[in-house]
């Protein structure tokens, strides 16, 4: 009986191995090579075999498995020169607050900053870093010299802070003596001020906040024609949504509010701020697959489904994984302050997608979904198998999150890199 066992697990080792060789055969043979993570360098063999579903598509979400992944943030950033040299995509959408929209386009629209100034528009801290400001900067260089029209333009579209929309509403109200009575602005000061509180929610707050803000944007709707700027007044109405967005967000504080809110304001920023409806997505794994958030199955609605949903086709998510290297994380410990710390992976972690992506024969590589799904000779992107997902606090040796995913259903892409390494955030240094 011993030996009968140890014979039925080696045969079963066997067709494991055998099965893994021949998926990463079927890869090495379909993957399509990125060259590098330079973001300044074209996508050559990208351009050459670029898969028809993406080249038909006019939204594109970019994902990442961890916030603070220098190689994520190059190689979306390429993608990104890419598409607005090849697909005249001029919208930038980010998993950022709305108030870090008028400093950074003013910026990249040639106005006063430089590139030690300008990340301090951004709210969440993964941001700010080199290879997101030599974005900006190329964003700077690309606007320079073209009509407003022509421009690439940023955009925030997450609703977790919403400092400072009280004082723009203020001055709007001041600079064309609008009928606003003080009751109806200080409702923007107590909406600003409420803090999102996970543990004691505030169960009737949005009900009794947002009517006063739907009547403020209505008497600032009705004088529309007395407003001299109409890019400006769009502005506000934009601003007055993200307070509605916040509170409703802070009476309901759950992944699924917060990703139905992020895509209803993509959604009006695609239709109302682009004139070809194109526009590149950055964001988190979690916001930009297909499917859901968290594990298979979960059932939590994210950004990218309701885009998916909602446009069918036009939509392309490209989801990143990788295999080693080195990774931030915030480090609480007992009696020391708190900081952040990196942590070096030396291997991929055990039964998941990248402990069998790693072994083919490119550093970086792309895989169209739709072509291994259809391809009945392999099965592996369609299993139920496990990936490292990290949130903003980064990696946490003691606690982090190996979570099941099909990787056919939740991305039209997958972009795989063997090593990734820790961003710069030594933006002073420049």
């Amino acid at each position: 009986m011993k030996h009968f066992l140890i014979a039925f697990l080696l045969l079963f080792v066997h067709q494991i191995q055998a099965q893994n060789n021949k998926t990463v055969e079927w890869i090495n043979s379909n993957l399509i090579e990125i060259e590098n993570s330079d973001p300044d360098t074209y996508l050559a063999s990208f351009d050459k075999n670029i898969p028809e579903k993406f080249q038909n598509a006019k939204i594109f979400g970019f994902g990442e498995t961890t916030h603070h992944g220098k190689e994520f943030f190059d190689i979306k950033a390429k993608f990104f020169k890419y598409l607005v040299k090849e697909e005249n995509v001029k919208a930038f959408l980010m998993e950022e607050s709305y108030i870090a929209e008028l400093g950074i386009n003013e910026w990249i629209s040639g106005g006063k900053g430089d590139i030690k100034t300008i990340a301090k528009n951004f709210s969440i801290n993964p941001w700010h870093t080199l290879e997101v400001v030599n974005l900006l900067q190329w964003m700077r260089n690309y606007n320079l010299n073209k009509r407003k029209d022509e421009q690439i333009r940023f955009y925030g579209i997450d609703i977790q802070v919403v400092t400072d929309i009280n004082e723009r509403i203020r001055r709007f109200v001041k600079k064309y003596n609008l009928p606003v009575n003080d009751d109806l602005l200080s409702i923007t000061d107590e909406s600003v001020n409420k803090k999102i509180d996970y543990k004691n929610i505030s169960s009737k707050w949005a009900d009794e906040k947002n009517p006063k803000l739907r009547e403020l944007k209505q008497i600032i709707v009705e004088s529309e024609s007395t407003i001299t700027d109409i890019e400006e007044f769009k502005d506000i109405i934009r601003a007055i949504e993200y307070l509605i967005d916040y509170n409703f967000y802070i009476q309901n504080p759950t992944s699924q509010i917060r990703d139905l809110k992020m895509f209803e304001n993509a959604k009006y920023i695609i239709e109302n701020n682009t004139q070809n409806g194109k526009a590149f997505i950055w964001a988190h794994n979690e916001h930009i697959n297909n499917l859901e958030m968290l594990s298979y199955g979960s059932g939590w609605t994210n950004l990218g489904a309701h885009l998916k949903n909602y446009y069918k086709e036009n939509y392309y998510s490209v989801g990143f994984d990788f295999g080693i290297g080195d990774l931030r994380g915030y480090i609480v410990e007992k009696n020391k302050p708190n900081h952040w710390g990196v942590y070096t992976i030396n291997e991929p972690f055990k039964r998941t997608y990248s402990e069998t992506l790693i072994k083919a024969n490119k550093d970086i590589y792309f895989i169209e979904m739709d072509k291994a799904t259809k391809d009945n000779s392999i099965d592996f992107f369609s299993k139920k198998i496990k990936q490292l997902i990290l949130g903003g606090p980064g990696f946490n040796p003691k606690d982090y999150h190996l979570i099941n995913k099909k990787f056919s259903e939740m991305y039209d892409g997958l972009i795989f890199i063997k090593r990734i390494t820790v961003p710069n955030y030594k933006l002073n240094s420049t």
